[in-house]
């Protein structure tokens, strides 16, 4: 029996919807503080073993445009599902494999499978909620992310340090396929009624859209500077001697950070306009990296963690949710080029910043970081004042 339609009535996302995203976050962020171990494990250089990272990434990315067209298509819960089936083999496959090359292939489509769980989850909270109250809902999906994040910075570099960093790889894919199942009574969102002219059609409709298209840079551009330069806070520090499960502590402060000012951000959206919303997270950004571009140590990345937790709550939260309003009739295909511009950034960044880290020339890499987040704020909130006189939001329905 088919499961009813839902209209856009929801304040909050299901339940499942945010365990999905925690589990597809702590995948994602598990293997920062185990690349140092990996290395040594496999014996291949630090720059050797970030391809394990950054191919993840790449292919998170790059697989996103497949998904929102697969999800616009055939519907949004059936995508995350099979997606959570192969996250599930390919994370179990991860756990595996005995040399960086199979290590990779692996993680590659650990990554593309994963890809398909948050910014389809995304879309979904866009059909079911209003636009009035949407990044309140969206804020809640990201503080379940958040915490995915903080217990895999955590305590992914402790597993790895204590136990083998294959075992990080194991948990994720384990509780992939719980997931799966649970989605199976979570009901498909009502369709938009100029959904389903085929994926050409919305294809089109999306790149053709001067709007849409600016939302993608930003994405791309925050992706480079903060996915792509995150990873190496836990590598800085073990630069200077310290344990892998040290460094990721430290670094669990990112996650900590997100999940707090996610729920800062609820309150305030809705007060405060979107561009507001953006400065604010993009000078954490900005001082954020700055801290440890003059010094590396356990208390400046601990700061620096939490500032970037700050500032992916207000600067992100704020651009996901101009994504879910840009191209409405095509949302799922439009989160999943907001998705793959984000991605793509990042992975073509941590593989750009590799040989810096090999070198041990963190302060030029978090520097370069610092500096690019000031034009990143400046447009996307110029860009987003510009748009909401153009597209004034509709008022919520009784």
């Amino acid at each position: 029996m088919k499961a009813p339609a839902l209209p856009a009535t929801l304040t909050r996302p299901p339940l499942a919807l945010s365990v999905s995203g925690f589990v597809s976050s702590f995948d994602r962020f598990a293997v920062s503080p185990m690349l140092v171990l990996i290395a040594a494990d496999l014996n291949v250089s630090l720059a050797g073993a970030v391809a394990a990272a950054s191919g993840y990434y790449l292919a998170y990315g790059l697989t996103q445009p497949l998904w929102g067209l697969l999800s616009d298509r055939v519907g949004r819960v059936r995508v995350m599902r099979w997606a959570l089936y192969g996250a599930a083999l390919a994370g179990a496959a991860s756990a595996l494999m005995p040399a960086l090359g199979a290590l990779v292939v692996a993680r590659v489509v650990t990554g593309a499978c994963f890809g398909a769980v948050i910014p389809t989850g995304l879309t979904y909270v866009g059909d079911t909620v209003h636009a009035s109250v949407r990044q309140r809902a969206l804020t809640d999906l990201m503080a379940a992310a958040a915490l995915g994040t903080a217990l895999a910075t955590g305590l992914g570099g402790v597993v790895a340090g204590l136990v083998d960093w294959r075992v990080a790889f194991t948990v994720p894919a384990a509780c992939a396929l719980a997931c799966a199942l649970s989605l199976r009574t979570l009901p498909e969102p009502a369709r938009h009624e100029n959904a389903g002219q085929g994926m050409l059609h919305n294809l089109r409709t999306v790149l053709g859209h001067r709007w849409a298209v600016l939302v993608f840079g930003l994405a791309f551009t925050e992706g480079a500077i903060m996915l792509g330069a995150m990873p190496f806070l836990a590598t800085a520090l073990q630069h200077t001697g310290l344990a892998a499960a040290v460094a990721g502590l430290a670094i669990t402060a990112y996650g900590l950070g997100l999940w707090a000012f996610a729920k800062l951000v609820k309150r305030l959206s809705g007060r405060w306009p979107a561009p507001l919303l953006m400065i604010v997270g993009g000078a954490q950004l900005s001082a954020g990296f700055a801290i440890v571009t003059v010094h590396v140590s356990v208390p400046a990345v601990a700061v620096t963690a939490l500032l970037l937790g700050g500032g992916w709550s207000f600067l992100h939260s704020s651009l996901q949710t101009w994504a879910t309003s840009v191209v409405p009739e095509a949302r799922g295909t439009t989160i999943a080029f907001f998705a793959c511009a984000l991605f793509v950034g990042s992975a073509v960044a941590s593989w750009a910043a590799g040989p810096l880290a090999q070198d041990g020339r963190y302060g030029l890499l978090f520097g370069l970081a610092a500096g690019a987040a000031v034009p990143l704020t400046l447009v996307a909130a110029l860009a987003r004042r510009r748009y909401g006189v153009a597209h004034p939001p509709s008022p919520r329905p009784e």
